[in-house]
């Protein structure tokens, strides 16, 4: 009997932390800053849903929601690796493509003028002082 309401507590206890958890990740999918960002937190997603069907199923003792865990497990590696796929090819496209500067040197216009904060900030990317 007390094992029984032992269980129960920490069920419950595991669904709070995983409802906190499913929300904070849900802030990065909507605020995320960028798109790798937003695939992790997708990632995450699926995996605290994983969670939340473990503790109902051990909560409920229906043992055929361990089972939809796996699947979705599956599921969920496959779209991260999905996405990954995605981004790699997206961001080697738009590496290969010349922005506006380059295209106006190239054509014999005049070089766009920096800034010197910009022109500190390259320098820095590059290793330079």
């Amino acid at each position: 009997m007390i094992a029984e309401s032992i269980v129960s507590a920490a069920a419950m206890v595991a669904l709070g932390i995983l409802g906190l958890a499913f929300l904070l990740t849900v802030y990065r999918v909507v605020v995320g800053p960028t798109l790798p960002d937003r695939v992790l937190a997708l990632d995450m997603l699926a995996a605290v849903a994983i969670g939340f069907i473990a503790v109902i199923a051990i909560k409920t003792g229906f043992t055929l929601y361990i089972d939809i865990a796996i699947s979705l497990g599956l599921v969920g590696f496959l779209a991260t690796v999905a996405f990954a796929r995605f981004i790699l090819s997206h961001g080697a496209s738009s590496r290969n493509e010349p922005s506006a500067s380059s295209i106006l040197i190239a054509e014999g216009g005049a070089k766009p003028t920096e800034s010197k904060k910009a022109r500190k900030d390259n320098r820095r990317k590059r290793g330079g002082r």
